[in-house]
């Protein structure tokens, strides 16, 4: 199998994990000279609140998800890290289900490969990854990397 396309999911949460996100991407992508997509899912409460902070008004013409996206703090930190790697990459955003958006931002993509973060549960909790996780780890069109924030 080639990657040509890999797939790093980033979401509100990824604030405190972006780096292990970061390393994993560029540890997969680098040696396989990947493209990276960076996709970004807001909810739709989520997504008002961003065009909110950013000044943005919400019938703008760069009212869009991928511009929300590309202005994130942890997307920006991701790119810079990409970048200090030389690695290629693309910043994708979307509204709506985290889960439903990923799955559809990688068939877009053509992904070859998706990567989603996560933390570490409770024994009751480890019977679900986390609903979007899950959800992802279920539907995507091609494999899916799981990668645990903390290691404790």
């Amino acid at each position: 199998m080639t990657l040509d396309t890999v797939l790093v999911a980033v979401g509100p949460s990824d604030a405190d994990r972006y780096e292990r996100l970061g390393e994993e991407a560029i540890d997969i992508c680098g040696p396989a000279d990947a493209t990276v997509v960076l996709a970004h899912v807001f909810t739709e409460e989520q997504f008002a609140e961003t065009l909110d902070r950013l000044e943005i008004e919400p019938n703008a013409e760069e009212a869009t998800p991928g511009n929300a996206a590309r202005r994130h703090t942890t997307t920006r930190a991701l790119g810079k890290m990409l970048d200090e790697a030389g690695l290629a990459y693309e910043v994708r955003g979307g509204v709506g289900d985290h889960g439903e958006e990923i799955v559809s931002i990688a068939t877009d993509t053509n992904a070859d490969l998706v990567i989603v973060g996560g933390r570490k549960r409770s024994p009751a909790g480890k019977a679900v990854f986390g609903s979007t996780a899950q959800e992802v780890m279920l539907d995507a069109p091609c494999p899916v990397t799981f990668v645990r924030a903390d290691t404790k």
